[in-house]
């Protein structure tokens, strides 16, 4: 049987937070929590069996906090990246619909990475969710092996085995500015706007930056729409996090923002012959430039893909 709670700011509903009515849930019952409309100043942390979170409208139901890795936490070291998120969502499966989730933290350059959504569920399904932030608005876990600077990783899962996760994005908008969606997991984004921050620099950012182990599939963008307000060219579709990293775009419409050589190997040539980075089909003034490196796949190809995000949707939702 299935537990059903409402949040409710103004008292009408059985909890007033967030947290309160996630804490509320014993493990192993399946539950929905229905979050009224408010503005929740909460840090959130899930992990549950499995769990529906509704809200009532993206633009409604908002989840907002404000750590960055540069700011200082109650145990006196800075947060660091991966204790800087406003919601850590675990746990085996959770479906999130209807909200927004915000780090307000700001800027990179002076509040450093600040994580909206910190993703490490087993199965995780987002729709019509603002994931909304500047560096590092939308970490899709798991972390890499072992940091390259040691002790990067204290968080929730600094010490803990790197399990696989897979995670589907549908009808998202995401909004950042430097590898604001990053980490591990095979995920889909589909009919998503993801929208670059305008740093006022001559790189203004670069979407993605997975870390994919060497047999995952990594990040799928499909039917997606990228958009900023950045000045043109100033913006990389992606760069690897780790030499196995993967991003495939398919049918995605692409604003004067990207750079036309699309990709960058984080000052690393090396990286270009062991990542797959790839489009299919790319509309938009940046369309059709000569890339770096990446691949153009085929109509047989693509299909593939649009395959493998199908099986995972089916597998998550």
């Amino acid at each position: 049987m299935e537990q059903e709670l409402i949040v409710s700011q103004s008292g009408d509903g059985d909890f007033q937070t967030i947290m309160e009515a996630v804490n509320a849930i014993p493990y192993g019952m399946p539950a929905r929590v229905f979050i009224k409309r408010g503005v929740y100043r909460e840090k959130l942390f899930v992990e549950k069996c499995e769990l529906e979170m509704i809200g009532e409208g993206a633009e409604n139901t908002i989840l907002t906090f404000a750590d960055g890795a540069y700011h200082l936490h109650p145990d006196g070291r800075q947060y660091g990246t991966f204790r800087s998120y406003t919601a850590f969502f675990g746990g085996e499966h959770i479906l999130v619909k209807n909200v927004t989730v915000q780090n307000t933290a700001g800027d990179g350059r002076t509040a450093g990475q600040g994580i909206a959504a910190y993703v490490d569920a087993k199965r995780a399904y987002f729709e019509n969710v603002h994931l909304l932030g500047f560096q590092d608005t939308l970490f899709t876990a798991p972390l890499p092996p072992t940091p390259r600077i040691p002790g990067s990783f204290i968080g929730p899962r600094g010490k803990t085995p790197r399990n696989r996760s897979m995670q589907y994005y549908k009808n998202c908008f995401i909004r950042g500015d430097i590898d604001f969606i990053f980490g591990g997991a095979d995920a889909v984004f589909q009919d998503c706007e993801i929208f670059s921050n305008d740093r006022g620099e001559a790189i203004n950012g670069y979407v993605a930056a997975p870390c994919t182990p060497q047999d995952g599939l990594g990040y799928l963008f499909l039917d997606c729409r990228l958009c900023s307000d950045a000045m043109s060219g100033t913006v990389f579709l992606g760069r690897p996090w780790r030499e196995h990293a993967k991003a495939a775009y398919l049918d995605c419409a692409m604003g004067a923002h990207i750079a036309s050589t699309g990709w960058d190997n984080w000052s690393n040539p090396e990286n270009e012959k062991t990542t797959y980075f790839a489009e299919y089909h790319s509309i938009g003034p940046c369309a059709g430039k000569a890339r770096a490196f990446g691949a153009q796949l085929s109509e047989q190809e693509a299909a593939n893909d649009r395959r493998l995000a199908e099986e995972l949707r089916c597998l998550v939702i």
